[in-house]
């Protein structure tokens, strides 16, 4: 191999080599510390090419200790924070010894005065420090389960959440990676019928100060100080072993038929605004990782994490592009979600759609063929991007989202934007030659509302997080059936009962990839928090024994994948037309309760409809948000069986001829089908 193009830490026969990039620096030192983290030896980078600096060390190898300090013009005022008291992260360290530990030496400058003054004080003991792990002398790639995305079902989880209260594992596992692929979770993971586990993020993440100060922790891990080493705080054996575990982790998942997605952040990093820490990026060059403000003091800030990683700087965007090779290469992830992904497509603060970073991403021979699912969203200018992305993406839907929440709250007016919601919101996805897969539907997600919260509860409750309550949206379009929060009475049980099956049916009958909030399959509840960021405890953990209090709930999640599963008209890689199609017959009809097509008058009245499909395979999917049962008069020209439904809807048909009528239940779904 050739070492001389890579960045980060090669091996070879005789020791390793470390390169790293830093355009404005004057000088470097490459520290080597110890198992315990003392200082074994001191060496100057001495060469340079470009604005690649490197050393070869002898007689080293895997599990070598490293850090670096990095000297140049401490000029705030110019963009430049270099300050040679601080022992900095390599930024391609694919394993990390020790985190950091919240000490005033982690900051460049001086917080009794301002940030343009500096502070001298060595971070050797408090800063992050890389270990050689050896990754990437034999790439190779991985050939995962590969499921199509219309066949994909998504479950978005927490690696520590999803198993720190597992009773059926042992108690050395919860809460890591091995026990996110333990038995116990597989099994249920299986029982369910999903396909694709999408992870919060995994990659090592900067506990924020103010948390850790608090006793809070940053648990979603959006907060990154590494783009390629797995968090230490997830492993079984120790920081030494998160390579090791992760990667058992996700083998062991496609041991299993799973497609295991990573939540990536590439908008940001967790050094924070000019007065964050210095443990990484900072020191080895502020000016060239950061987008400046107009004022080159300050940062840049689309994130609203007080940064913005400049992603159209060519070394930035090798780092983002290594990374994700590294991944997908050595650690055979399969795909990617990217977080606040229209930042990574600015270039000169403006988004472009055409980006550099996004052709070489698609014209890359391994991550264009991975699964690349857009957050299509950021905080900055025009940074709302829902639609733009074009193929292989797919992005998250919240006008989706937004849609059915506002639909099964009893908003008027709105049956047909629902329509169109459910049937792959064409208007979004079709322009380029998009299919209904480009949407990524859901109903909720990490960032908000369970969905036992969504019918609990009509505000958030996120006091915990220590913030006044300015945290988390208030747009939540969420009820809570008559009481807020936990109750005991049978009639508002019932009623959340009816809406949160109503919620997911609706999401496993609509045409798009559909994702499923780790823990709603049993009722997981965040206490109505909306934004839990921060908690590492009860209210972000899974409550397994749900599984039981919650079996009927459970056991109905499991035949609504399949149902989805067992129906090719669910699963449609067109979108639909209402022409007549192969079969002889419109692909789908929209159907009003007084058994007719629906005209064009009826949208703007009618809230109780039904969508027909009539091939590949004929269903009828009735709706209803109202409080009140609705009968459906039914298409003569068939003989109906029941499907799916519950909560007193009823089918009468009549025996040996079509036809007939199907009583759907106040804030319901009543799936028929023909009798073959």
């Amino acid at each position: 191999m050739d070492q001389s193009t890579n960045l980060g830490a090669t091996l070879d026969a005789s020791g390793v080599t470390f390169s790293i990039f830093s355009a404005n620096a004057d000088r470097m030192e490459l520290i080597l510390f110890d198992e315990a983290h003392s200082v074994e030896r001191v060496v100057d980078v001495n060469e340079r090419t470009g604005d690649v600096w490197r050393v070869h060390v002898l007689g080293i190898g895997v599990g070598q200790r490293y850090g670096y300090r990095v000297y140049g013009p401490w000029d705030p005022d110019r963009g430049h924070r270099f300050n040679g008291t601080k022992i900095l992260l390599d930024p391609y360290a694919c394993a990390i010894s020790r985190m950091p530990a919240w000490d005033e030496s982690l900051f460049g400058y001086d917080r009794s005065r301002d940030d343009r003054f500096v502070n001298r004080s060595d971070s050797v003991s408090h800063a992050p420090i890389g270990i050689v792990t050896g990754a990437g002398v034999q790439k190779r790639l991985y050939a995962g389960p590969q499921i199509p995305w219309t066949d994909t079902v998504i479950y978005e989880t927490h690696v520590k959440g999803l198993s720190i209260r597992q009773p059926d594992i042992s108690p050395a596992l919860r809460g890591t990676y091995l026990g996110a692929a333990s038995d116990a979770v597989i099994s249920h993971l299986k029982s369910l019928g999903v396909t694709t586990i999408e992870f919060l993020p995994i990659y090592a993440a900067v506990q924020d100060e103010r948390l850790v100060r608090n006793g809070l922790s940053q648990y979603w891990g959006y907060n990154p100080l590494s783009f390629f080493a797995p968090d230490p705080r997830f492993t079984v054996g120790g920081a030494g072993d998160a390579v090791k575990e992760c990667k058992t982790m996700i083998n062991r998942l496609h041991d299993h038929g799973f497609e295991v997605i990573l939540d990536v952040v590439y908008n940001h990093t967790g050094e924070g605004n000019h007065t964050g820490p210095t443990l990484s990026w900072r020191g080895i060059d502020n000016a060239s990782y950061y987008v400046p403000a107009e004022d080159p003091r300050f940062l840049c800030d689309t994130t609203g994490c007080g940064n913005t990683l400049r992603a159209e700087h060519l070394f930035v965007r090798r780092l983002i592009m290594d990374s994700l090779r590294y991944w997908v290469e050595e650690m055979h992830v399969d795909g990617f979600r990217f977080d606040l992904a229209p930042t990574l497509l600015r270039e000169r603060g403006n988004v472009h759609t055409q980006s550099g970073w996004l052709h070489m991403i698609q014209q890359d021979p391994v991550l264009s063929g991975v699964k690349l699912i857009a957050e299509p969203w950021d905080m900055g200018n025009h940074g709302y991007q829902l639609g733009m992305f074009p193929p292989p993406w797919r992005e998250w839907n919240d006008k989706y989202r937004n849609l059915v929440r506002r639909y099964w709250s009893g908003e008027t007016g709105i049956t047909g934007e629902f329509a169109t919601r459910i049937s792959g919101s064409s208007d979004v996805f079709s322009v380029g030659h998009r299919r209904p897969s480009s949407s990524i539907n859901y109903v909720t997600s990490h960032d908000g509302f369970t969905l036992r919260d969504l019918v609990s509860f009509t505000q958030k409750y996120n006091d915990a997080n220590l913030e006044q309550g300015r945290d988390g949206t208030d747009m939540n379009y969420s009820q809570n059936c008559g009481q807020e929060g936990a109750t005991v009475e049978a009639e508002i049980l019932a009623k959340r009962d009816r809406l949160r099956r109503s919620l997911l049916t609706t999401l496993f009958v609509s045409q798009g990839v559909p994702m499923l909030l780790g823990g709603d399959e049993f009722g997981r509840t965040q206490q109505g928090n909306n934004n839990p960021y921060c908690q590492d405890n009860e209210i972000s953990w899974y409550d397994w024994n749900l599984c039981v209090s919650d079996v009927e709930h459970l056991k109905f999640v499991r035949e609504l994948i399949a149902f989805r599963r067992a129906h090719p008209s669910l699963r449609r890689n067109r979108f639909l037309t209402g022409q007549v199609g192969e079969y002889g017959l419109p692909d789908a009809i929209w159907w009003h309760p007084a058994g007719r097509v629906m005209q064009s008058a009826d949208w703007a009245h009618t809230r109780a409809f039904g969508m027909w499909l009539a091939a590949p395979d004929m269903l009828l999917i009735c709706f209803n948000p109202t409080g009140e049962s609705i009968r459906f008069k039914l298409p003569d020209e068939y003989m109906w069986n029941w499907g799916l439904g519950w909560g007193g809807s009823a089918l009468e048909a009549q025996p040996g001829l079509g036809g007939g009528y199907a009583d759907v239940a106040p804030q319901s779904v009543f799936i028929l089908r023909v009798h073959s």
